[in-house]
Order: structure tokens, then C-alpha cells, then sequence
């Protein structure tokens, strides 16, 4: 991978409005490249400042034109693309107004696939597993206009709260009725 090639690869993706890549992604858009070359160039691109690693085999191109406040969910969904993923438990539930933390640090997000932790330098992303069917997942998540993943409603955030065994002390008596 050259560095002036990868450059314009990274700007015309900006200007596509993708600014979080796999190094995966990065083995499709340089096809030529072995997995040595691959990893010394990105290598070279972090080290000269142009990509952050977010984290294992997560880049993102932190001066993006088209970088948006919801950066954490990009590689929350770049890490487990092609599951379905949705923002749920405490980080929702803070936003709904229903337990009084706010989780400045942390996003935890339901998945289809494994569980796991991830520090990025945008925060830690916080995977559980769920078990739901699909179609009881999309019938309880909902797509908001410019995030990139999907929300959990507000009943379903606290039915996932109450199934992973998570701390419902926290919920609002009021909410923890419904």
C-alpha cells in the first residue's frame, strides 16, 4: 500500500460519508497488498497520523469531513458488521431519562454476535449477547435520523436490563412499573 494511494482512497471515502474502516475493508480496497504489506502500511498511515486504531483491526480517519459525533457507534458497527446490533441497556436508558447515570464513558450495545469489551479512544464499547429472535428484535429497535446504529425502544431497554442480569436498582420507579 503506498501512502499517496491510501491517501486518496481515505478522501474519496470521506467524501462518500465513510470515515470507520475494517482491515478487512482496507484488504478489499488493496487486493495487491499481502497481509504484511497490508498491516506495515497501516502501520505507516497511524504512525504518520492519518488513521486513529480504534482498536484491533478498527481504523478511523480522524480528520474526515464527514466524521459525526456518533464515532463510537461507527466502530461499534464495524466490529460486528453483519449482526444485528443496537444501542440498548444503561446508554439508552440514560438517554430516555429512565435511570439517573449517564454512561459518559461507555456504550453498550445488544448484538446476535459474541459478547465483548472494547476500549477505543473514544470510549468502551460494551457488547452483549442477546438471544431474541429477529424479528423480536426489529419489532422493539427503531433507526434515528444520522445515527448509524439502531435504538433499543424504551420497554425493550428495560426487558434486555432485566435478562442480562444488570443492576434495575437504577431504574426510575415510575419506569420500572411499566
Amino acid at each position: 500500500m503506498k501512502k499517496l494511494q491510501a491517501i486518496h482512497v481515505i478522501r474519496d471515502f470521506d467524501k462518500k460519508g465513510r470515515f470507520v474502516f475494517s482491515k478487512h475493508d482496507f484488504s478489499k480496497l488493496f487486493p495487491e497488498d499481502n497481509q504484511k504489506t497490508l498491516e506495515e502500511g497501516l502501520n505507516r498511515l497511524v504512525k504518520a497520523g492519518l488513521l486513529v486504531r480504534a482498536c484491533r483491526g478498527i481504523y478511523v480517519n480522524d480528520f474526515a469531513q464527514s466524521k459525526d459525533s456518533y464515532v463510537i457507534e461507527h466502530v461499534a458497527k464495524a466490529l460486528r458488521r453483519g449482526e444485528y446490533n443496537y444501542v440498548s441497556l444503561e446508554s439508552i436508558l440514560s438517554e430516555y431519562g429512565v435511570i439517573s447515570q449517564i454512561p459518559l464513558d461507555r456504550l453498550t450495545v445488544m448484538t446476535t454476535g459474541r459478547k465483548g469489551t472494547y476500549q477505543t479512544p473514544y470510549g468502551v464499547i460494551e457488547f452483549t449477547h442477546t438471544k431474541r429472535s429477529v424479528a423480536d428484535i426489529l419489532n422493539s429497535i427503531k433507526d434515528v435520523a444520522g445515527r448509524p446504529l439502531r435504538v433499543a425502544n424504551k420497554q425493550a431497554a428495560i426487558r434486555d436490563l432485566r435478562r442480562v442480569g444488570r443492576n434495575i436498582n437504577l431504574l426510575q420507579q415510575e419506569d420500572d412499573d411499566e
